[in-house]
């Protein structure tokens, strides 16, 4: 078995290291501290599942989900997050995720996650299963930020950290004239003006790093 885990903090993936390798025999892991390595090490290797973090510097875990799934559309993709499965994991699911799980879940809800995916099946906590549930009854849920694109809510984030134009383009290797093109629609489809308010805006989502 061939796990690849995918996170820009050291002490998380020797975390998830050490939890795969008490739980399962005969794991191989391997390791990737940003997007790009993760995707060039997904690309160079067999691997029967990847752990993606979705806040990462540079391209997040969801552009790079998208990356591992147009490259390599059978492999199963585990999102985990500190944000709670409410923000995200519906908006991973739809782009090809095998499952979604905090990070703030116990050891063993990893474990049950991570066997889940390997044999076959996607993993749906209660929560996630509560908000499917919602989405096939055509229920709306209200959030505005859910109109995002995944870049735009990436943008929306950094705002958020207090970031200006410039560094935001730095960080993401874009241009400002691109990146305030990304805040103006932004706040068009949030109805929001000021940084003040989208900052607010990400806290009260728990958005926010």
């Amino acid at each position: 078995m061939r796990i690849l885990i995918i996170d820009d903090h050291a002490l998380v993936r020797r975390g998830m290291i050490s939890l795969l390798k008490d739980h399962f025999n005969d794991v191989e892991v391997g390791e990737a501290s940003d997007s790009k390595a993760g995707l060039a090490a997904a690309n160079v290797a067999e691997w029967d599942l990847v752990l993606v973090d979705i806040t990462m510097p540079g391209r997040n875990g969801l552009g790079l989900l998208q990356d591992i799934k147009r490259d390599h559309p059978t492999l199963p993709v585990l999102m985990i997050s500190a944000h709670s499965e409410k923000d995200y994991a519906l908006r991973a699911l739809k782009l090809g995720a095998a499952g979604f799980i905090s990070k703030q879940s116990a050891t063993e809800l990893l474990v049950a996650a991570v066997q889940r995916v390997l044999s076959g099946r996607r993993y749906i906590s209660p929560v996630l299963a509560e908000q499917l549930a919602g989405a096939l009854a055509g229920e709306s849920w209200g959030a505005a930020h859910e109109s995002l694109s995944n870049r735009e809510l990436q943008v929306l984030r950094m705002i958020a950290s207090g970031k200006s134009i410039k560094e935001i383009a730095s960080d993401l290797a874009l241009s400002a004239k691109t990146v305030a093109t990304y805040r103006s629609r932004i706040a068009e489809k949030m109805g929001l003006s000021s940084n003040v308010e989208l900052t607010r805006y990400a806290m009260q989502h728990h958005l926010s790093d």
